[in-house]
């Protein structure tokens, strides 16, 4: 099959396993999966043809390059109309703040009061939008024509526009300035022609910079596929080295176990038969420091008088066990005979003690 044969060549396992990571990211193959699907892997070559690295296809591909154009061309647009709307906001906020704390000139009164009132009707007219396409009743009952009797005196407008353009250049080039110092604050000692050189290339050296960082990011993604798949073998090869652990264990350890636990139980032995002499010989110095001849041989003759004496006990014990055995052949007879000599006993007892205390009080 054609199939096979591409996937039988390593250099075609190697270009598909390139375009899996590339443009399919989720498709993570090894060579192996590849190999045991033929069929899967020309369909995946297949695919790659229609795709591109984000996984979108060739056609949306284009058409969302298109859109994103678009998109950027708007937003430049916007971005202009705005910065020039805070910078002629920001000229107004620092004339009033100049005005408190120093006087101002007629003239730049004159054009800073043209150009707020400019500013504010122009406002207010886009706030209106389109009477036309108005379906609600206007702001306060206000048409544009009401709004157009605010405006300034066209006199005053032609010189207002013409020296804000002077105004608006001296704002950006000190904001320029700004972002050039931020940037490399060495730069604020050169003089402005410096500065301006400067600024003219900053818009390059920080599409570079940005160009740089794409790029470090799209190494950076790269590296963390690869380093994904170092994991991934990383793991399967410790596996297989704990299995080969296992079994390097269970083979070999295991059976010299039994011969060395018996070498270490022989061990053990000896060492305590060793500690027990050596205990005994302990015992025999003490004893023979402790106890000379003399008194050795009076301890053995307290010893013979002593079990002489037991064995005369044990004798006795002995007789006074077979009287005993006699008594109890009598039985029942012999307990009637011991209560009632146990009775006169202790009636003599305390007759004799009655008279002894008699004989107490006689005399």
């Amino acid at each position: 099959m054609a199939s096979g044969d591409f996937c039988s060549h390593g250099e075609g396992m190697e270009i598909l396993q390139q375009v899996c990571s590339k443009q399919l990211p989720p498709c993570n193959l090894s060579k192996e999966d590849l190999l045991q699907n033929p069929y899967f892997s020309k369909l995946l070559l297949n695919l790659s043809q229609h795709v591109d690295e984000s996984g979108l296809s060739l056609t949306l591909a284009k058409e969302q390059a298109q859109a994103w154009k678009e998109v950027r061309l708007h937003k430049t647009t916007w971005l202009r109309s705005e910065i020039l709307h805070r910078v002629i906001q920001e000229l107004l906020v620092d004339y009033y703040v100049k005005m408190q704390d120093t006087n101002v000139t007629s003239e730049d009164k004159k054009f800073h009061e043209t150009l707020e009132q400019r500013l504010l009707v122009t406002e207010l007219m886009r706030l209106l939008g389109p009477s036309q396409e108005r379906e609600i009743p206007p702001l306060l009952g206000m048409e544009k024509a009401d709004l157009l009797e605010l405006m300034p005196l066209s006199e005053d407008f032609v010189w207002m526009r013409a020296r804000l353009q002077q105004e608006v250049e001296e704002q950006l080039k000190k904001k320029c300035f700004t972002l050039l110092c931020y940037y490399d604050p060495n730069s604020d000692a050169d003089s402005e022609t410096v500065k301006a050189a400067k600024v003219w290339k900053l818009a390059e050296v920080l599409v570079g910079e940005q160009q740089q960082c794409q790029d470090a990011k799209s190494q950076q993604k790269e590296q963390m596929l690869l380093l994904e798949k170092k994991s991934a073998t990383y793991s399967q090869v410790l596996l297989r080295c704990l299995t080969l652990l296992q079994r390097l264990l269970q083979e070999h350890r295991l059976k010299t176990q039994s011969e060395l636990d018996r070498i270490n139980a022989q061990y053990l032995e000896v060492k305590c038969s060793a500690m027990i002499l050596k205990l005994r010989m302990e015992e025999l110095k003490i004893l023979s420091d402790t106890y000379t001849v003399e008194k050795v041989e009076v301890h053995r003759l307290i010893r013979d008088r002593l079990e002489g004496a037991i064995h005369l006990q044990e004798q006795d014990m002995e007789k006074s066990r077979q009287v005993l055995n006699s008594y109890e052949v009598l039985g029942e007879e012999f307990d009637r005979l011991v209560k009632e000599y146990t009775v006169l006993k202790q009636a003599t007892e305390n007759k004799r003690w009655a008279l002894l205390e008699f004989n107490k009080a006689y005399r």
